[in-house]
C-alpha cells in the first residue's frame, strides 16, 4: 500500500526574521504528516486512542538540507524506518520547489493505560495496516 505525500504550506509565522521557515517547525511538519500518513492507513488518532492506544515520541531528529520561506509548498513524505514488537521509527523526506529541504526520523513506543504494549498482540489490525505500507 503506497500513501500519498503530506502537503504544508510554510505560514508567514513559522519563519524567523530571515524569512526562513524556523527550524523548530520542522518537528511539527513531521507530526502532521504522521497524523496524515495514520489517517491515510484508516486508523488515525482519534480511533487509536478510542481504542486506548498512546505513540509518544522517544526520539527525534531532523537534518536541514535547504532553507524553505514563506508561502512554500513542503512535500513531506513518510515510510516506515523500522519496527519492533513495541516501537516504531518514521522517515521522513521533506523536499519544496522540487529541492530537498530535511530528512528526518522519529521513534515512537505503543502505550495502553500508561504500559508498553506488543502491537501486533493487542492491535492486530493496526499491526497489519503498517507492515502493508511496507509492500
Amino acid at each position: 500500500m503506497t500513501l500519498k505525500p503530506y502537503l504544508h504550506e510554510v505560514k508567514y509565522y513559522e519563519c524567523d526574521r530571515m524569512g526562513v521557515t524556523h527550524h523548530s517547525n520542522y518537528i511539527r511538519f513531521m507530526e502532521e504528516a504522521r497524523i496524515d500518513w495514520m489517517d491515510q492507513l484508516g486508523y488515525g488518532f482519534e480511533r487509536m486512542e478510542a481504542e486506548g492506544i498512546v505513540s509518544p515520541v522517544v526520539a527525534v531528529s531532523c537534518n536541514y538540507k535547504h532553507t524553505s520561506t514563506f508561502k512554500d509548498v513542503i512535500e513531506i513524505s513518510v515510510k516506515v524506518a523500522e519496527m519492533s514488537e513495541l516501537k516504531i521509527s518514521f522517515s521522513y523526506t521533506m523536499r519544496a520547489g522540487g529541492k530537498l529541504v530535511a530528512t528526518a526520523s522519529s521513534t515512537h513506543c505503543f502505550l495502553d493505560g500508561g504500559r508498553p504494549v506488543v502491537l501486533r498482540d493487542r492491535f492486530p489490525q493496526l499491526y497489519e495496516a503498517i507492515l502493508a505500507t511496507s509492500e
